[in-house]
């Protein structure tokens, strides 16, 4: 008989399992990635086109052209496209993003054919209703107002705006009168120049019918390449700027400076070091700040990898007169990892939770999907995950002291407080 008293033994495991996606290359060039497993009888068909902001002749022209996809095409209104989804069980996902925009349909098998049509029937037929590009266009302008009162959201494009400059597409951020010049013909000009590339991926329990149901009805489209596009980032002097807002009685507080891509091979050490940092509850700053300080319910770090760029940022709120202090804080964190070597408990702690996880992020197939997609999108080996693993696992406390002092001396980072 089981004794519940004694705990089970720990195993620690260092492997991350990847599905092996099988790609095949449809008629006109675009690359399809089946990622097939799970036991339920669904799928998800997600369609990733380079249309994202960083390709925009127009400003706002990738999120309305993007929104405008399910409102209406040639042969169906809005009305009748939700009507369909709802029937057949179906789930749309729409998010534009900085470098791409991705269409994600999740489908009950017994109607995969005729929810798979109806998908095509979007990406390839839609009209973008002037009645519903003017009701798209109100809600984002309310929208728009409701985050204007926000001070994190400020913070936050400010601090884009200072590591980008507001003519970059990763800092600009669309304002009203961006959205009031939109037109009709904008969105479908974006349509048609950058919805024809495409790289699909199919997951879950996949029946070689649907497979070939998607190679057949996804074959005109063309192979996803992002174009070159060169902006010149003057290198600004880091600095310090707080905006005063009325009424506010917090502060938030955005520190970031300019990052390394994935591809990079001290990625892995600068995303385990982020951990350490801000990434998860047991890091420094959430010690010292929330903790021992009481300055903040809660403070993390990030990185954010781009396709052209990348960029990481601290972040909290505080009470306006702890300011000051939650600046000092944050820098004492930073200097002390740059100058100090982590201890052996804290470096395993971190490195077992970090380990952990991202093993646990794989628990279905539309996850493994999701790794294998960015795998794909940025150009990484498919064992980029397993090599990250086994790096953080052999990384040692003198590598941490390197990389804070290449990638996080705390003099280089633009401080913002809005509040």
């Amino acid at each position: 008989m089981l004794d519940r008293t004694i705990a089970p033994p720990f195993n620690r495991s260092t492997s991350f399992g990847l599905i092996q996606p099988q790609k095949e290359i449809l008629k006109n060039g675009a690359e399809a990635y089946f990622i097939l497993g799970g036991m339920q009888d669904v799928s998800k068909v997600e369609i990733v086109f380079p249309a994202g902001r960083w390709v925009e002749k127009v400003w706002g022209a990738s999120y309305f052209t993007s929104n405008l996809l399910s409102k209406g095409t040639k042969n169906k209104s809005s009305f009748e496209i939700a009507h369909l989804l709802d029937l057949y069980g179906a789930h749309l996902e729409i998010q534009p993003g900085l470098d791409n925009v991705s269409v994600s349909l999740y489908i009950l098998n017994k109607n995969f054919e005729p929810a798979v049509t109806l998908l095509f029937e979007m990406l390839t037929e839609s009209i973008f209703p002037q009645s519903e590009l003017d009701l798209l266009k109100s809600i984002y302008l309310q929208n728009l107002k409701i985050n204007h009162e926000k001070t994190s959201f400020l913070a936050s494009r400010l601090l884009r705006k200072k590591l980008f400059t507001d003519t970059h597409p990763y800092g600009k951020e669309l304002e009203e009168v961006d959205v009031v010049g939109l037109k009709q013909e904008f969105l479908q000009s974006h349509y048609t120049d950058f919805f024809k590339k495409a790289t699909i991926f199919v997951s879950g329990k996949v029946s070689d019918g649907n497979r070939a149901l998607v190679a057949g009805i996804f074959s005109g489209f063309l192979r996803n390449l992002i174009e070159p596009k060169n902006f010149i980032n003057q290198d600004a002097k880091h600095s310090r700027e707080v905006v005063t807002k009325d009424g506010s009685v917090q502060s938030s507080i955005r520190l970031g400076r300019k990052s390394i891509s994935k591809l990079h091979p001290d990625y892995p050490d600068a995303l385990f070091f982020n951990h350490i940092l801000g990434g998860y509850f047991g890091s420094r700053l959430m010690k010292n700040i929330r903790e021992d300080k009481g300055l903040s319910y809660g403070i993390s770090s990030s990185l954010h990898a781009l396709k052209n760029d990348s960029y990481m940022v601290i972040g909290a709120d505080v009470n306006r007169e702890n300011l000051e202090l939650t600046f000092i804080e944050i820098a004492k964190e930073l200097r002390k990892l740059r100058t100090e070597k982590i201890d052996d408990e804290e470096l395993n702690i971190a490195r077992n939770h970090f380990i952990g996880s991202l093993q646990l992020e794989i628990t279905t197939s539309f996850a493994h999907a999701d790794k294998i997609k960015n795998i794909v999108l940025f150009n990484l080996s498919l064992q980029y995950y397993q090599n990250m693993i086994d790096r953080v696992d052999a990384i040692t406390a003198l590598d941490l002291l390197r990389i804070a002092n290449e990638y996080f001396a705390e003099d280089t980072f633009f401080e913002i407080a809005v509040g």
